[in-house]
Protein backbone atom coordinates (compact mmCIF):
# COMPACT_ATOMS: atom_id res chain seq x y z
CA UNK A 1 0.00 0.00 0.00
CA UNK A 2 1.46 3.75 -1.04
CA UNK A 3 2.45 5.79 2.22
CA UNK A 4 -0.17 8.07 1.69
CA UNK A 5 -3.22 6.38 0.23
CA UNK A 6 -6.33 5.95 1.82
CA UNK A 7 -8.27 2.78 2.55
CA UNK A 8 -11.93 3.16 2.15
CA UNK A 9 -14.45 1.10 3.77
CA UNK A 10 -17.85 0.69 3.05
CA UNK A 11 -20.59 -0.77 5.48
CA UNK A 12 -23.75 -2.38 5.11
CA UNK A 13 -25.89 -0.56 7.52
CA UNK A 14 -28.18 -3.18 9.35
CA UNK A 15 -31.03 -1.23 9.25
CA UNK A 16 -30.79 -1.59 5.21
CA UNK A 17 -31.43 -5.48 5.66
CA UNK A 18 -34.06 -4.88 7.86
CA UNK A 19 -36.13 -2.80 6.00
CA UNK A 20 -35.69 -5.30 3.41
CA UNK A 21 -37.13 -8.11 5.10
CA UNK A 22 -40.24 -5.55 5.68
CA UNK A 23 -40.63 -4.94 2.57
CA UNK A 24 -40.80 -8.38 1.36
CA UNK A 25 -42.79 -9.24 4.09
CA UNK A 26 -44.85 -6.25 3.10
CA UNK A 27 -45.14 -7.52 -0.41
CA UNK A 28 -46.38 -11.03 0.74
CA UNK A 29 -49.01 -10.21 3.14
CA UNK A 30 -50.35 -7.83 0.14
CA UNK A 31 -50.35 -10.85 -2.09
CA UNK A 32 -51.73 -13.11 0.13
CA UNK A 33 -55.21 -10.56 0.97
CA UNK A 34 -55.05 -10.48 -3.02
CA UNK A 35 -55.46 -14.15 -3.20
CA UNK A 36 -57.65 -14.77 -0.22
CA UNK A 37 -59.82 -11.73 -1.67
CA UNK A 38 -60.13 -13.61 -5.37
CA UNK A 39 -60.84 -16.92 -3.44
CA UNK A 40 -63.72 -15.36 -1.43
CA UNK A 41 -65.16 -13.97 -4.33
CA UNK A 42 -65.35 -17.07 -6.10
CA UNK A 43 -66.88 -19.02 -3.30
CA UNK A 44 -69.82 -16.43 -3.22
CA UNK A 45 -70.43 -16.75 -6.93
CA UNK A 46 -70.33 -20.79 -6.54
CA UNK A 47 -72.61 -20.23 -3.22
CA UNK A 48 -74.82 -17.87 -5.15
CA UNK A 49 -75.01 -20.76 -8.49
CA UNK A 50 -75.86 -23.52 -6.14
CA UNK A 51 -78.73 -21.38 -4.34
CA UNK A 52 -79.86 -20.84 -7.97
CA UNK A 53 -79.52 -24.42 -9.41
CA UNK A 54 -81.71 -25.61 -6.13
CA UNK A 55 -84.42 -23.45 -7.10
CA UNK A 56 -84.49 -20.45 -4.49
CA UNK A 57 -85.58 -17.27 -6.11
CA UNK A 58 -86.75 -17.24 -9.71
CA UNK A 59 -83.90 -19.59 -11.56
CA UNK A 60 -84.57 -22.92 -12.95
CA UNK A 61 -83.03 -25.94 -11.36
CA UNK A 62 -80.98 -27.83 -12.58
CA UNK A 63 -81.63 -29.64 -15.50
CA UNK A 64 -79.66 -31.50 -18.51
CA UNK A 65 -80.50 -29.83 -21.63
CA UNK A 66 -81.69 -31.25 -24.41
CA UNK A 67 -80.26 -29.95 -28.03
CA UNK A 68 -82.38 -27.44 -29.71
CA UNK A 69 -84.93 -28.88 -31.83
CA UNK A 70 -88.08 -26.61 -32.01
CA UNK A 71 -90.39 -28.25 -29.34
CA UNK A 72 -91.86 -25.53 -26.81
CA UNK A 73 -91.10 -25.64 -23.44
CA UNK A 74 -94.07 -26.24 -21.08
CA UNK A 75 -94.64 -22.93 -19.67
CA UNK A 76 -94.42 -23.13 -15.69
CA UNK A 77 -97.64 -24.26 -14.07
CA UNK A 78 -99.19 -25.08 -17.45
CA UNK A 79 -101.07 -28.29 -17.92
CA UNK A 80 -99.99 -31.19 -20.08
CA UNK A 81 -101.72 -34.08 -20.87
CA UNK A 82 -99.25 -37.15 -20.55
CA UNK A 83 -99.79 -40.15 -20.45
CA UNK A 84 -98.35 -42.59 -18.23
CA UNK A 85 -96.58 -44.74 -20.36
CA UNK A 86 -95.57 -48.31 -20.60
CA UNK A 87 -93.42 -49.28 -17.84
CA UNK A 88 -95.64 -50.60 -14.32
CA UNK A 89 -96.59 -47.62 -11.92
CA UNK A 90 -94.85 -46.81 -8.35
CA UNK A 91 -97.72 -46.94 -5.78
CA UNK A 92 -101.27 -47.36 -5.90
CA UNK A 93 -102.93 -46.89 -9.21
CA UNK A 94 -105.68 -45.47 -8.28
CA UNK A 95 -104.12 -42.98 -6.24
CA UNK A 96 -105.21 -39.31 -6.87
CA UNK A 97 -102.44 -38.06 -7.98
CA UNK A 98 -99.82 -38.91 -10.85
CA UNK A 99 -96.29 -38.16 -11.42
CA UNK A 100 -94.74 -38.35 -14.98
CA UNK A 101 -91.20 -38.66 -14.85
CA UNK A 102 -89.22 -38.18 -17.98
CA UNK A 103 -85.81 -38.87 -17.44
CA UNK A 104 -81.89 -40.20 -18.73
CA UNK A 105 -80.78 -42.98 -16.60
CA UNK A 106 -77.31 -41.08 -17.53
CA UNK A 107 -78.44 -37.46 -16.45
CA UNK A 108 -76.45 -36.26 -12.80
CA UNK A 109 -79.62 -34.61 -12.19
CA UNK A 110 -82.08 -37.46 -12.74
CA UNK A 111 -79.91 -38.76 -10.28
CA UNK A 112 -79.84 -36.11 -7.60
CA UNK A 113 -83.61 -35.80 -7.99
CA UNK A 114 -83.61 -39.58 -7.35
CA UNK A 115 -81.40 -39.97 -4.56
CA UNK A 116 -82.77 -36.63 -2.66
CA UNK A 117 -86.16 -35.89 -3.09
CA UNK A 118 -87.93 -38.84 -4.89
CA UNK A 119 -87.57 -40.99 -1.15
CA UNK A 120 -89.50 -38.08 0.42
CA UNK A 121 -92.06 -37.87 -1.75
CA UNK A 122 -92.29 -41.83 -2.05
CA UNK A 123 -92.56 -41.84 1.65
CA UNK A 124 -95.22 -38.75 2.18
CA UNK A 125 -97.00 -39.62 -0.74
CA UNK A 126 -96.58 -42.73 -2.31
CA UNK A 127 -96.52 -45.28 0.36
CA UNK A 128 -99.96 -43.52 1.31
CA UNK A 129 -101.61 -44.62 -1.08
CA UNK A 130 -101.77 -40.51 -2.66
CA UNK A 131 -99.28 -40.52 -5.40
CA UNK A 132 -98.22 -42.76 -7.83
CA UNK A 133 -95.68 -42.29 -10.06
CA UNK A 134 -94.58 -43.40 -13.65
CA UNK A 135 -91.88 -43.12 -15.35
CA UNK A 136 -91.18 -42.73 -19.01
CA UNK A 137 -87.20 -42.85 -21.11
CA UNK A 138 -85.98 -39.72 -22.33
CA UNK A 139 -82.49 -41.19 -23.43
CA UNK A 140 -80.43 -38.50 -25.37
CA UNK A 141 -77.07 -38.25 -24.46
CA UNK A 142 -75.34 -40.01 -26.56
CA UNK A 143 -75.49 -44.00 -27.54
CA UNK A 144 -74.60 -44.90 -23.96
CA UNK A 145 -77.74 -43.17 -22.79
CA UNK A 146 -79.79 -45.76 -25.64
CA UNK A 147 -77.92 -48.51 -24.39
CA UNK A 148 -79.06 -48.10 -20.94
CA UNK A 149 -82.77 -47.27 -21.87
CA UNK A 150 -82.63 -50.39 -23.67
CA UNK A 151 -81.36 -52.31 -20.55
CA UNK A 152 -84.22 -50.58 -18.38
CA UNK A 153 -86.50 -51.96 -21.28
CA UNK A 154 -85.48 -55.34 -21.06
CA UNK A 155 -85.64 -55.74 -17.41
CA UNK A 156 -88.80 -54.77 -17.86
CA UNK A 157 -89.59 -57.43 -20.10
CA UNK A 158 -88.31 -59.71 -17.01
CA UNK A 159 -90.66 -57.78 -14.51
CA UNK A 160 -87.57 -56.09 -12.98
CA UNK A 161 -87.70 -52.26 -14.54
CA UNK A 162 -87.31 -50.85 -10.56
CA UNK A 163 -84.90 -52.90 -9.45
CA UNK A 164 -83.38 -52.05 -12.87
CA UNK A 165 -84.31 -48.63 -13.37
CA UNK A 166 -82.58 -48.14 -9.04
CA UNK A 167 -79.43 -50.20 -10.28
CA UNK A 168 -78.77 -47.64 -12.93
CA UNK A 169 -78.66 -44.38 -10.39
CA UNK A 170 -77.41 -45.75 -7.71
CA UNK A 171 -74.68 -47.01 -9.78
CA UNK A 172 -74.19 -43.85 -11.95
CA UNK A 173 -70.53 -42.92 -12.82
CA UNK A 174 -69.53 -39.54 -14.14
CA UNK A 175 -71.26 -38.34 -17.28
CA UNK A 176 -68.07 -39.00 -19.59
CA UNK A 177 -67.69 -42.50 -18.22
CA UNK A 178 -69.43 -44.91 -20.27
CA UNK A 179 -67.43 -48.07 -19.90
CA UNK A 180 -70.75 -49.71 -17.54
CA UNK A 181 -73.21 -49.22 -20.74
CA UNK A 182 -72.40 -52.41 -22.20
CA UNK A 183 -74.40 -55.72 -22.57
CA UNK A 184 -71.22 -57.80 -21.10
CA UNK A 185 -71.68 -55.25 -17.80
CA UNK A 186 -75.43 -54.48 -17.69
CA UNK A 187 -75.77 -58.72 -18.61
CA UNK A 188 -73.83 -58.81 -15.15
CA UNK A 189 -76.35 -56.28 -13.02
CA UNK A 190 -79.22 -58.04 -14.75
CA UNK A 191 -78.12 -61.48 -13.27
CA UNK A 192 -77.69 -60.04 -10.01
CA UNK A 193 -80.85 -59.18 -9.94
CA UNK A 194 -82.34 -62.43 -10.50
CA UNK A 195 -82.94 -62.04 -14.10
CA UNK A 196 -82.06 -64.54 -16.85
CA UNK A 197 -78.73 -63.28 -18.49
CA UNK A 198 -78.97 -65.07 -21.73
CA UNK A 199 -82.60 -63.68 -22.78
CA UNK A 200 -81.09 -60.22 -20.97
CA UNK A 201 -78.32 -60.16 -23.27
CA UNK A 202 -80.27 -61.46 -26.64
CA UNK A 203 -82.72 -58.88 -25.78
CA UNK A 204 -80.27 -55.98 -25.11
CA UNK A 205 -77.66 -57.04 -28.23
CA UNK A 206 -80.72 -57.21 -30.32
CA UNK A 207 -81.99 -54.14 -29.38
CA UNK A 208 -85.52 -56.06 -28.97
CA UNK A 209 -87.07 -53.13 -27.27
CA UNK A 210 -85.05 -50.02 -28.36
CA UNK A 211 -88.39 -48.73 -30.25
CA UNK A 212 -90.32 -48.71 -27.04
CA UNK A 213 -87.45 -46.11 -25.43
CA UNK A 214 -87.36 -44.47 -28.75
CA UNK A 215 -91.28 -43.99 -28.56
CA UNK A 216 -91.23 -42.21 -24.98
CA UNK A 217 -88.79 -40.09 -26.41
CA UNK A 218 -91.06 -38.91 -29.36
CA UNK A 219 -93.87 -38.51 -26.72
CA UNK A 220 -91.86 -36.39 -24.23
CA UNK A 221 -91.15 -33.91 -27.13
CA UNK A 222 -94.68 -33.49 -28.22
CA UNK A 223 -95.24 -32.57 -24.31
CA UNK A 224 -92.32 -30.13 -24.69
CA UNK A 225 -89.68 -31.60 -22.67
CA UNK A 226 -86.35 -29.66 -23.24
CA UNK A 227 -84.38 -31.11 -20.09
CA UNK A 228 -84.02 -33.61 -18.18
CA UNK A 229 -85.70 -34.45 -15.64
CA UNK A 230 -89.40 -32.86 -16.45
CA UNK A 231 -91.85 -34.11 -14.49
CA UNK A 232 -95.88 -33.77 -14.68
CA UNK A 233 -97.63 -33.42 -11.65
CA UNK A 234 -101.37 -34.53 -13.21
CA UNK A 235 -100.58 -33.01 -15.96
CA UNK A 236 -98.44 -29.94 -14.36
CA UNK A 237 -95.55 -29.43 -15.20
CA UNK A 238 -92.18 -29.49 -13.27
CA UNK A 239 -88.72 -28.68 -14.80
CA UNK A 240 -85.38 -29.86 -13.39
CA UNK A 241 -84.12 -31.18 -10.09
CA UNK A 242 -86.63 -29.30 -7.94
CA UNK A 243 -86.85 -29.89 -4.24
CA UNK A 244 -89.16 -31.63 -2.30
CA UNK A 245 -90.99 -28.38 -1.22
CA UNK A 246 -91.96 -27.80 -5.09
CA UNK A 247 -93.18 -31.12 -5.86
CA UNK A 248 -95.52 -30.62 -2.14
CA UNK A 249 -97.10 -27.53 -3.18
CA UNK A 250 -98.34 -28.96 -6.71
CA UNK A 251 -99.57 -32.25 -4.66
CA UNK A 252 -100.91 -30.99 -1.87
CA UNK A 253 -102.87 -28.51 -4.11
CA UNK A 254 -104.06 -31.68 -5.98
CA UNK A 255 -105.02 -33.29 -3.56
CA UNK A 256 -107.18 -30.34 -2.04
CA UNK A 257 -109.60 -30.23 -5.57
Amino acid sequence: MAKNEKVVSFKVPSLDLELLKKINFNYLLTVLLLINTLALGALLIKVTYLQRALGSGTAAAPTAQVPAQGNQTPAPGAKVNVANGHFPLKGNSNAKVTIVEFADFRCPFCEQYFTQTEPQIVKDYVDTGKVKIAFRQYAFLGPASVIAAGAAECANDQGKFWDFHDYLYKNQPAETDTSMYNTDTLTQAAVSLGMNGDTFRSCLDGKKDDSKAAADLADGQKAGVNGTPTFFVNGTSLVGAQPYSAFKTIIDQELAK
